[in-house]
């Protein structure tokens, strides 16, 4: 193997690690049942994750469809929610530093696919994660998504590799494992954020790699 491609969220962070702010949050803030909220929330992931829609323009919509606009509780709302990414940003395990840190000394080339929105791709671009990326692909800037092939190929020609050379490790979310193994990277799930949180919906996947701890990355390269 001469790259590691990661996936970001419930693998090298989880949003379930500290408080979050996210639907449930939002909509209570609003003022508005969570359900009623969710109607113009839920179907706006997609365009989010490709950067067609802003996080603020969202709740702009949601304000304006619901409640009315305020234009100074819209920037507290957007306040909170970039303040609690990068909270998530700060309580990842620290053995993600040392996996990373390990890779980069084997002269294993270490690559990002994610799907993130632009408060997202914010927090990831300054956080202390970002500089060992030699390759990171986020949704929001190239205008695709994961399982689509095509970030996966554009990855595979940043890194100028073939995908047998690849191991693609990731918690599983967004099809992204069958992604990965479809176009002939290695494929590996990463299962040390899962604990049986119900609020986590990723099962445990047999066909693939496992590994439970960061280190045990560096087992399949």
């Amino acid at each position: 193997m001469k790259a590691v491609v990661f996936d970001m969220f419930e693998t090298l962070v989880s949003l379930y690690t500290c408080d979050t702010y996210q639907g449930a949050e939002i909509a209570a803030d609003l003022g508005i049942p969570e359900n009623t909220f969710r109607s113009l929330w839920n179907p706006s992931e997609d365009a989010r994750a490709r950067g067609e829609m802003t996080f603020e323009e969202i709740i702009t919509k949601i304000m304006h469809t619901f409640t009315h606009f305020d234009e100074a509780f819209l920037n507290q709302i957007s306040k909170r929610r970039r303040d609690t990414l990068v909270n998530v940003f700060h309580s990842y395990r620290p053995d993600i530093i040392d996996m990373l840190q390990a890779l980069k000394e084997r002269g294993i080339k270490i690559a990002l696919i994610t799907n993130c929105y632009f408060e997202e791709r914010d927090a990831i671009i300054h956080s202390e994660l970002f500089k060992y990326f030699d390759v990171a692909l986020m949704s929001c800037e190239v205008g695709i998504i994961k399982p689509d092939r095509a970030i996966f190929d554009r990855c595979l020609q940043e890194l100028e590799l073939n995908a047998a050379e690849c191991l693609y490790v990731g918690d599983g979310g967004s099809h992204e494992l069958e992604a990965a193994s479809a176009i002939g990277m290695t494929a590996c799930q990463a299962t040390w954020y899962l604990k049986g949180d119900t609020r986590h919906p990723i099962r445990r996947f047999s066909e693939y790699l496992e590994a439970v701890r960061p280190m045990d990355v560096l087992h399949f390269i």
